[in-house]
């Protein structure tokens, strides 16, 4: 079994990141996404201000020792929502599911919040097996897609 770790994140993760957050199948999977995912000077700038927001918990999550992607938790309207980047290569593998679980005993905030692209059954998978239930949905612009999409509403109401 793979092991999968959350740690602070690193300057040295950045680089990793920034083309995982630019590999174009992931970012329409995603599709809630940054402008231009090519933005280097933007990337930068948006990750400086998540690591010192006091609000917000950004781990990175390693595979056996290997940069995976990140997952977080921040406040959003006085709500405080989840989420998470795969690098594809770590897609299907259980990952996810496996680092959400962690954070969530990093994470005792409830409820908590979650989105995903209506049409992303694999993340909305991952959320309804860590406990979260959809409450809605909700229409807006996705960079990622260059279009309106739909996107699910989950919450998690207990500790699981």
């Amino acid at each position: 079994m793979t092991d999968v770790v959350l740690r602070p994140i690193e300057d040295a993760d950045l680089d990793a990141l920034f083309e995982q957050m630019r590999d174009p199948e992931s970012v329409r999977m995603a599709a809630f996404t940054a402008k231009d995912p090519s933005d280097r000077t933007a990337f930068d700038a948006h990750l400086a201000t998540i690591r010192s927001a006091p609000d917000v918990t950004h781990r990175a999550i390693t595979v056996d020792g290997r940069f995976a992607g990140t997952i977080a938790s921040f406040v959003i309207e006085g709500d405080t929502e989840v989420t998470y980047w795969i690098g594809r290569e770590f897609w299907g593998r259980g990952i996810a599911s496996r680092a959400l679980a962690a954070l969530l005993e990093i994470v005792r905030v409830r409820p908590l919040y979650a989105r995903a692209a209506s049409d992303n059954a694999a993340s909305l998978r991952v959320l309804e097996r860590a406990g979260f239930v959809i409450t809605g949905t909700d229409t807006g612009f996705a960079n990622g897609r260059g279009t309106d999409t739909e996107e699910t509403i989950l919450r998690l109401d207990a500790t699981p």
